[in-house]
């Protein structure tokens, strides 16, 4: 190989190595922005459009009569915890959200509250299922009657020693629903986790784009 040949080669070398693709994931600063951006704006108005949904579709089916429920999941669908995640900036300790849980502090989100009491109103049952556990049963009640939600038919937690991916807990949970003879014609919640799994005739997907539970 000549001399010409040989530069030729290792500029092509170098040119190659200065092209590698790399597979670096989206900036972390610029995801809590943009997360931060959509909380303080688009969010409330996604809530309110699944929300409206969700109504509408219960409102219909229960004047079809039957022994009817509606399955709602907690946090970021019936009770907020954007004061605990914008606090630790959009991150997770768990000692401190299990401390903010047991204040009993959440606040209701408004357009799923409206939704459980018409729900209530129609004579359908509701039943929460979540993936609290056993032991913050009793500040969770404490804290969904506090925001207007009390009365309910069931809570369902988990247990503490429970270990189930929260997709089969749920749906385990509903089957034992249906099998009390009831007909779940609502399913709401946050995560794909919390619809994955049937026992409903409809499902109904809030916007969470802080956590995933799977």
């Amino acid at each position: 190989m000549n001399a010409h040949r040989t530069c030729i080669l290792i500029i092509g070398i170098v040119s190659l190595a200065g092209c590698a693709v790399t597979r670096e994931p989206r900036n972390l600063s610029e995801a809590k922005q943009q997360v931060s951006e959509y909380a303080n704006g688009r969010y409330e108005a996604d809530l309110k459009a699944v929300s409206k949904e969700a109504d509408a579709w219960i409102a219909k089916r229960s004047a079809r009569g039957g022994k009817l429920a509606v399955v709602f999941d907690i946090d970021e669908t019936t009770l907020s915890n954007l004061e605990i995640m914008r606090e630790s900036d959009w991150g997770y300790d768990e000692a401190r959200w299990h401390e903010w849980m047991d204040s009993a502090k959440a606040p209701a989100i408004p357009q799923l509250r409206e939704v459980y009491q018409n729900t209530r109103s129609r004579g359908v049952a509701v039943f929460f299922i979540t993936g609290r556990k056993e032991r913050l049963r009793a500040a969770t009640t404490r804290n969904l009657t506090r925001q207007g939600m009390g009365g309910f038919t069931g809570l369902i937690c988990r247990p503490n020693e429970n270990t189930e991916p929260a997709a089969v807990y749920k749906a385990h949970r509903r089957r034992e629903i249906s099998r009390q003879g009831y007909t779940i014609i609502a399913n709401i919640g946050d995560q794909p986790s919390d619809l994955a799994g049937g026992f409903a005739e409809r499902t109904f997907k809030l916007p969470n784009p802080f956590y995933r539970i799977p």
